[in-house]
C-alpha cells in the first residue's frame, strides 16, 4: 500500500515507510535528534564565559539570553517547509545552523577572531536556530506517525528536549571538564553528527489507527519509563559529580550508562524484529502517514468510504504531489458522484485549519497568550538562572541548571500522559492543566521574591514543572483544535512567546533591574557585573507573577470555550474515532 508509494497527498514529501516497527525506528531515532536539539538550554553553561570574555554587562548579557530564545523558538521557515521537504533535508539544513552559529561563538570566546556584539547575537540565534529545524523535523513527523497518541508523543519527544539540558551538563562536567569552549566546539560539530547518523530513520511512516492496540500501549509505557530513569540517572550523576571528586574511570563508566540509556527506546523495534507479534494479521490501515486530522474523522458513513479509498489509492499511487492536485481529485470525485460538496463552508475546530483560518480564530490567539504568560515568564528565570542563584548566595548553579532541566522534563512527560488519560477517560480540555500550573507559578516566583537560600531549590523544581506541562499541553491542543494540516507551522507560531517573553520579561524588566541594583551596590563602578541580594530580581518575580494571575484568569475563559469541542473529539473515549465508525476500517 502506502509502502511503495511517494507520500504525497500535500504534507510530509518523500516515500511512505509501511509497516508496525518503522514508526518505533523513528521515534528512537527522534530521542537523538531532540537531544541534540537542546542546545539552547545550555545556553547559562557559557554565558559567563562569553561575559568576561568579552566584558559585557548584565543587560547585554540578558540580550544575547533574547537571541539565545529567538533561535530557537522562531521556527515559522521549518514549519512551512516540514510541508514541503521530506524530514532528512530539515535536519540537513538544522544541522548548518548549528555548524556555523556555534562554530563562530567558539572563534569568539577564544578569541581566535574578534568579532562586534551584533555579529555574536546573530552567530547565537543561528545556532539556537538548529533547534527548531531539529525539533520541527522530529515532533511532526512522530506526530503524523502516531496521531491517535498526540499528548503521550507530544510530552515524550519534548521530554527528551528538556532532559537534553542534563544530558550536556553531565557531558560538560565529566567529558569535558567545565570547559565552556569544548561545549561551544562539542554543539558546533556533535550535533550535524547526531543529525546525519540517525536523518534516514526519521520519515513518514503508515500511522497504526488500532486505538485498543495493547502492545502499542505498552510500547509508549516502556518508553517513557526509561526516559524517567534517564532523567533521575542524570540527575543523581550530575550531582555526585558536582560534590564528589570522581575518577577518570568512574567518569567513564557514568557517561556510558547515559548513552545506553539514551538507546533505550530502540529495545522496542528491536523485540518487534526478534519477537514478531503472530496473534493477529496486521490490519491494513486506511491511511498512508495522517497528515490531515479530517481522515481520521467520522464524519458521513456513505461519504466517507468512498473518499477514504479514494485518498488511500492516492497515497499508494504517489499521484497526489500537493494540496492543490487534492483539491482537484474532490472536485473530479464530485463530478462522479463520489462526494456531494456542499455550500463551501470554513473548518470548525476540531477539523484541519490552514494557518491563515486559524489565524482568525479567538481560541487561537486565546491559546497564544495563556502559553506566553506561563512559558514568557518561566524562560526569563531559565535565563538568569545562573544570575539568580550566584545572588541569593547558590554559586554552584550547575546543580540549580540540572534541578530545573530534570524537572522540566518530568513536567513534560507528566503533562502529555495525565492530559491525555484524564482528556480520554473524562473529557477533560487539555488547557486544564496549563491553568492548574499557572496557578502554582504564581505562588513559585512569590517564593523566589523572598530571596531565601534555602527556597531556591524548591522554587526551581517548582518552577520546572510547571514550565515543562505548559509546552507538552500546548502541543496536542494545536493538533486537536486546528488539525494537522498546517501542525508545524501553527506550532512554531506558538513558540514565538518564547523570545517575546525572554525580551519583555527578561531583557526589559530583569536585565534593567539587575544592573541598576548592581550599580547601586557598587557606586563609583562604571560598568559593575554583579548583584546580590534579594533585590536583584524581586520586583521582576512579582511582575512574573502578577502576569501568570492574568493567564489563569483567560485559561478559564478558553476551557469554558473549547470544552464542547472536547467532548465532541473525545465522546468515545479516544480522537475522533467512535464506535459507530469503527467498521470504516
Amino acid at each position: 500500500m502506502a509502502g511503495g508509494g511517494g507520500g504525497g497527498g500535500g504534507p510530509g514529501p518523500g516515500r511512505v515507510k509501511a509497516g508496525s516497527r518503522p514508526p518505533w525506528v523513528g521515534l528512537a531515532a527522534a530521542v537523538w535528534v531532540q537531544v541534540a536539539a537542546g542546545s539552547a538550554y545550555v545556553f547559562p553553561l557559557y554565558s559567563h564565559a562569553i561575559k568576561e570574555a568579552l566584558g559585557y554587562n548584565q543587560q547585554a548579557l540578558t540580550m544575547l539570553g533574547v537571541g539565545n530564545d529567538v533561535g530557537e523558538n522562531v521556527g515559522l521557515v521549518p514549519g512551512v517547509l516540514a510541508n514541503r521537504l521530506p524530514p532528512w533535508l530539515i535536519l540537513v539544513i538544522g544541522s548548518a545552523c548549528a555548524f556555523f552559529g556555534f562554530g563562530t561563538l567558539w572563534l569568539a570566546v577564544t578569541k581566535t577572531v574578534a568579532m562586534p556584539y551584533w555579529v555574536l547575537w546573530i552567530a547565537l540565534c543561528i545556532g539556537t536556530n538548529s533547534s527548531a529545524w531539529l525539533g520541527t523535523a522530529a515532533l511532526v513527523t512522530n506526530m503524523r506517525n502516531f496521531p491517535l497518541s498526540r499528548g503521550t508523543v507530544a510530552g515524550l519527544i519534548k521530554g527528551y528536549v528538556a532532559v537534553s539540558a542534563a544530558v550536556y551538563t553531565e557531558t560538560f562536567n565529566g567529558m569535558l571538564g567545565n570547559s565552556p569552549t569544548n561545549l561551544l566546539l562539542l554543539l558546533a560539530l556533535g550535533i550535524p553528527t547526531a543529525c546525519i547518523v540517525v536523518m534516514y530513520f526519521v520519515r513518514p511512516c503508515t500511522p497504526s489507527l488500532d486505538e485498543d492496540n495493547s502492545t502499542e500501549h505498552s510500547h509508549f509505557m516502556y518508553t517513557q519509563i526509561s526516559s524517567v530513569v534517564l532523567g533521575i540517572y542524570l540527575m543523581v550523576a550530575t550531582i555526585l559529580g558536582d560534590t564528589l571528586k570522581l575518577s577518570q574511570a568512574v567518569t567513564y563508566l557514568l557517561f556510558g550508562i547515559m548513552i545506553l540509556l539514551l538507546l533505550a527506546p530502540l529495545a522496542i523495534p528491536m523485540k518487534m524484529t526478534l519477537y514478531p507479534n503472530k496473534q493477529t494479521k496486521e490490519k491494513p490501515s486506511t491511511l498512508a502517514p495522517s497528515y490531515s486530522t479530517d481522515s481520521l474523522s467520522g464524519a458521513d458513513p456513505e461519504n466517507s468510504q468512498p473518499l477514504l479509498g479514494s485518498a488511500s489509492t492516492t497515497f499508494a499511487t504517489g499521484t497526489n504531489e500537493s494540496d492543490d492536485s487534492t483539491d482537484l481529485d474532490l472536485l473530479l470525485a464530485e463530478g462522479e458522484g463520489a462526494v456531494n460538496l456542499k455550500k463551501k463552508r470554513g473548518p470548525r475546530r476540531g477539523d484541519d485549519f490552514t494557518f491563515l483560518e486559524a489565524l482568525v480564530k479567538a481560541d487561537f490567539w486565546l491559546l497564544f497568550v495563556v502559553y506566553f504568560c506561563g512559558v514568557g515568564t518561566g524562560v526569563t528565570v531559565l535565563n538568569n538562572l545562573a544570575q539568580i542563584g550566584m545572588s541569593v548566595g547558590a554559586n554552584d548553579t550547575t546543580i540549580l541548571l540540572c534541578l530545573f532541566g530534570f524537572c522540566n522534563f518530568v513536567g513534560r512527560i507528566l503533562g502529555g500522559s495525565v492530559s491525555e488519560h484524564f482528556v480520554r477517560s473524562r473529557m477533560l480540555p487539555r488547557p486544564f492543566w496549563m491553568m492548574c500550573t499557572q496557578i502554582i507559578m504564581v505562588v513559585t516566583f512569590l517564593l523566589f521574591a523572598t530571596g531565601l537560600h534555602s527556597l531556591i531549590y524548591v522554587s526551581t523544581t517548582l518552577l520546572g514543572i510547571c514550565y515543562g506541562v505548559q509546552f507538552a499541553v500546548m502541543i496536542p491542543t494545536v493538533s486537536e483544535l486546528f488539525g494537522l494540516k498546517d501542525f508545524g507551522l501553527m506550532y512554531n507560531f506558538m513558540l514565538l512567546v518564547n523570545p517575546l517573553g525572554a525580551f519583555f520579561f527578561s531583557a526589559l524588566l530583569a536585565g534593567y533591574i539587575y544592573d541598576k541594583e548592581a550599580a547601586r551596590q557598587h557606586p563609583g563602578v562604571l560598568e559593575p557585573s554583579d548583584c546580590y541580594g534579594p533585590d536583584c530580581f524581586r520586583l521582576t518575580f512579582y511582575v512574573c507573577a502578577l502576569v501568570c494571575c492574568c493567564g489563569t484568569l483567560l485559561s478559564v475563559l478558553f476551557i469554558s470555550r473549547i470544552k464542547p469541542v472536547y467532548q465532541m473529539l473525545y465522546a468515545s473515549g479516544s480522537f475522533r474515532h467512535p464506535r459507530s465508525q469503527q467498521q470504516l476500517h
